[in-house]
């Protein structure tokens, strides 16, 4: 098992401490409608507060970085809706502590376990987020990126513009 290094242990701790008090303004709710319109706005409300807020910052981040792709915009505010309340997740503070304290040190445990349930949620949301997007209407190259934005190699532009705001935030 390796040890996570320095950098990643600070920013897990920062997202551990942001989680327990997330906030989403109101005019930030209201910039988030108008980038994903009325038929996909349902699919980001229906995620947690943290979820929001953490789909909030990759957007801000990638806003600030340059991005004016709408479709990678769009993804950024929806790529974690496999966790919210359409995709029938129920999951948790302490199954997001518990998927990354197995992803480090026992992946293969974490695999057996994340079958069902909140750590089962937090393992096939891609999937389970990419297929509500389909069927709400987003544009295929929006569901292609919620798809694969934790897949290992960004094979595209696009993709690695999503990761790495993904992974900074």
């Amino acid at each position: 098992m390796s040890m996570p290094s320095p950098s990643q242990a600070l920013y897990r701790a920062r997202q551990f401490f942001t989680a327990l008090g997330p906030q989403v303004g109101e005019a930030e709710r209201e910039e988030a409608a108008t980038v994903l319109g009325d038929r996909l706005l349902p699919l980001f409300d229906s995620m947690s507060l943290r979820d929001q807020r953490h789909c909030l910052d990759v957007y801000h981040t990638l806003r600030i970085r340059g991005c004016g792709d709408s479709d990678v915009l769009r993804a950024a505010l929806l790529h974690d809706a496999g966790k919210g309340r359409l995709a029938a997740a129920e999951v948790r503070l302490w199954h997001r502590v518990c998927y990354v304290v197995l992803a480090a040190a026992a992946p293969g445990l974490l695999e057996r376990l994340a079958l069902r349930g909140g750590l089962g949620a937090l393992r096939h949301h891609p999937e389970r987020g990419a297929l509500l997007a389909a069927a709400m209407g987003a544009p295929n190259t929006v569901v292609d990126l919620i798809r694969r934005h934790e897949a290992p190699e960004a094979p595209d532009d696009r993709l690695r513009w999503l990761q790495a705001s993904d992974d900074s935030c």
